[in-house]
């Protein structure tokens, strides 16, 4: 069992014995069927605290060589399952937390090199009759491995998008766009990967990174596909808390819910546990990335988005384009392509079929407030 090679199953363990859980395990039936399909590279982005993390934990705790998890999924909605059991604890597990990696890094133009060497010296403990030299790159070792031994691997790296959401220098950026091309644009290297589950706030970017990550399979806050109900928690696992805690769940929608995506009514689980627990409603959400960006936008009207953001606040709806957007923090091109950054980050909701974008809820409302005051804007326009 290592830090990132075969990790054992400790946090998914504390999760699932908390106080409250929901449980989502239902996803690996998805995830089983995924594997070595010709789409089995996922990309799935959504908001901070929605539950990327534990699904990540989730994942690495039933795959991974580096642990027994039946005790925790025989008692877990998957145990129904055809066919559970038969995957369980049966593949190599990389798993990587890109943030962590990122804000622990002393050097961090040594960040992506420090990475590899790390993984590498723990394949060397697992593997060492296996020859895994210093100047192999980790898409060589793990064809080494696969070479040897025929056993497959399974990548997880959740927040994949740290380093472009930091908009690091473009060398170390570089670097890490190459890395990643490397363990998911290689044909010679796909046998020996069962599937990679990404996760982060952006979709895969457009621009100069297309080449290196367009063979990953994208599901967003404006189009969840199958993985929708596993975004966040749905409308009636919201209802059965609220009966189980006896919280009115209207007032529960009226906070937290408002994001409709593919047929369901997505809530934002960090925000709906905590009310749970302390049997009230509130602002309980999460500061998911500093305000000094958007604040800075809405200041100087950049694009017209202080315009938007004040038909918003009056509780309208504005037409979006999201199409055109790149999936970067340097291409915002015209308002449409802000806006829909801040739908994937969570701030609006999308309409996809009337191509709208609006506060979902009031603690969103709240956290817009939160913004306008910083520089104090209390003007509502009439539109």
């Amino acid at each position: 069992m290592g830090i990132h090679l075969n990790p054992g199953n400790e946090c998914f363990a504390e999760i699932v014995d908390s106080k409250i859980y929901v449980d989502k395990s239902m996803m690996i039936a998805m995830m089983d069927d995924i594997i070595n399909d010709w789409n089995k590279y996922i990309c799935v982005s959504c908001p901070s605290c929605f539950g990327k993390t534990i699904t990540g934990n989730m994942l690495s705790a039933y795959y991974s060589k580096g642990c027994d998890s039946h005790r925790i999924f025989d008692q877990l909605k998957i145990s129904k399952a055809e066919g559970y059991g038969d995957k369980l604890n049966k593949y190599i597990v990389i798993k990587i937390d890109m943030n962590s990696e990122y804000q622990e890094a002393g050097d961090k133009t040594a960040l992506i090199r420090t990475l590899e060497d790390t993984i590498k010296e723990e394949m060397r403990k697992e593997f060492p009759e296996i020859d895994i030299l210093n100047e192999d790159s980790l898409a060589k070792s793990i064809l080494k491995v696969y070479s040897e031994t025929g056993e497959q691997f399974i990548i997880i790296i959740d927040e994949y998008d740290v380093l472009v959401r930091e908009q690091v220098e473009e060398s170390l950026l570089s670097e890490y766009l190459s890395f990643l091309s490397g363990l998911f644009k290689s044909e010679t290297l796909r046998s020996a990967i069962a599937f990679a589950y990404l996760t982060g706030m952006l979709p895969a970017v457009k621009d100069k990174i297309q080449g290196r990550l367009n063979n990953l399979e994208g599901y967003t806050m404006l189009e969840a596909g199958k993985f929708t109900e596993y975004m966040g928690f749905t409308e009636d696992e919201v209802k059965n808390l609220c009966v189980r805690y006896g919280m009115d769940f209207e007032e529960c929608r009226r906070w937290y819910g408002g994001y409709d995506l593919d047929g369901f009514e997505i809530y934002n689980p960090e925000s709906v546990v905590k009310s749970m627990i302390k049997g009230e409603y509130g602002f309980y959400r999460s500061e998911i990335l500093s305000h000094e960006i958007i604040s800075d936008w809405i200041r100087q009207n950049h694009k017209g988005l202080k315009d938007y953001v004040l038909c918003l606040m009056a509780g309208k709806s504005v037409d979006v384009n999201v199409g055109s957007f790149l999936n970067t923090m340097n291409s915002f091109a015209c308002a449409s392509d802000m806006l829909t950054y801040l739908i994937h980050l969570g701030y609006l909701a999308y309409d996809q079929q009337e191509e709208i974008c609006r506060i979902p809820n009031e603690e969103i409302r709240m956290e817009w407030m939160r913004i306008i005051k910083e520089f104090n804007e209390y003007e509502i326009i009439d539109f």
